[in-house]
């Protein structure tokens, strides 16, 4: 059984604040109801419909602006990370995208994983250009180098 709901909030994967989206009753019941991220969509619900799509279309407008800000910040770091490497130059591991985003929290940038757009985790030591979707559909990129550590020294390549 589905139901209607009016989106509160934005939840992501699902719409944004103003929508009306079709959910199944116990996705309804169980998550969007109780944190308050939903109401059930009736003739009431629809008049505070208008007043939330036009918050939205105020908040995107500032979720934007400070996104390019941020993507223009992020074009001027170089993120620097040590992995292990054998003798051979072969990677221990790889450098995944929750150790991006651990790197840039160093740097006091503050994004969620899935933000980072690797298709796969980065298993080659050198430079990297890793691609970022910020909020509002801005795209930006920010450079990461990986060093190798070959028994206690550092090998730049």
């Amino acid at each position: 059984m589905k139901q209607n709901l009016l989106l509160i909030e934005d939840v992501a994967d699902l719409g944004r604040s103003g929508d009306i989206v079709e959910v199944k009753a116990g996705y309804a019941r169980n998550f969007l109801l109780p944190k308050k991220k939903g109401v059930l969509a009736d003739k009431n619900t629809l008049r505070m419909r208008e007043k939330l799509v036009i918050e939205r279309a105020k908040r995107a407008e500032i979720d934007k602006k400070e996104a390019e800000e941020l993507a223009e910040k992020l074009k001027k770091i170089a993120l620097e990370i040590i992995v292990k490497v054998d003798p051979e130059g072969k990677m221990y591991g790889s450098v995944s995208a929750a150790e991006i985003v651990h790197l840039l929290e160093k740097e006091g940038i503050v994004l969620e994983k899935r933000a980072v757009l690797l298709k796969h985790p980065i298993k080659e030591t050198g430079v990297v250009e890793v691609p970022l979707r910020l909020p509002e559909g801005v795209m930006a990129s920010v450079v990461v180098k990986i060093l190798a550590e070959v028994v206690g020294e550092i090998k730049i390549p």
